[in-house]
């Protein structure tokens, strides 16, 4: 049987990662074995990179973390060697990164995730991850709705241009 102070250790841990996917926008949940150490240095600084935490943990603390922040559906898919990669900023980062090692290394696998307070499968993780990310979906929108101004102006100018000039070409 563990210590008491091995037990406050790992309830310090439960909590901290629990406190930080409760501020994160998205997870994703990995099982990261038959990665080489060399994909798994590529993987770890593309995640630093774009702001993602990513860290190895014991199942049994991911679980007690998860349902800590609200995600214990996410438990019944911990099993096996599991990671975890969250982000603060972003919903999209952390799934787009993954689901690319994901297709590089087939032991390196996609198990669930959460976004916009939901749990979601591997299967939704993976059309997580082909979503653009949030700046480009506003700008995608603001084209659209500028396209139709900028047709009706053009339009009005044309008018504008061909009543001005039919009195010229009258003289």
């Amino acid at each position: 049987m563990p210590s008491v102070k091995v037990l406050e250790q790992k309830k310090q841990v439960v909590a901290e990662l629990a406190e930080k996917l409760k501020e994160a926008k998205s997870a994703v949940v990995v099982t990261y074995q038959g990665i080489t150490v060399e994909d798994d240095t590529k993987l770890r600084a593309d995640l630093r990179k774009a702001e993602v935490e990513y860290k190895v943990y014991k199942n049994s603390i991911i679980g007690r973390a998860m349902e800590e922040a609200g995600y214990g559906a996410i438990k019944e898919n911990l099993f096996g060697m599991c990671a975890v990669a969250f982000s603060a900023k972003d919903e999209v980062t952390p799934a787009k990164i993954l689901k690319e090692y994901a297709e590089k290394v087939s032991t390196f696998e996609l198990k669930a995730g959460f976004v916009d307070g939901g749990v979601i499968d591997a299967k939704a993780v993976e059309e997580l991850a082909s979503t653009p990310n949030k700046e480009t979906l506003v700008c995608k929108v603001m084209g659209c709705m500028k396209s139709p101004v900028y047709g009706l102006a053009y339009a009005l100018q044309a008018i504008i241009d061909k009543a001005e000039g039919t009195p010229a070409e009258a003289e």
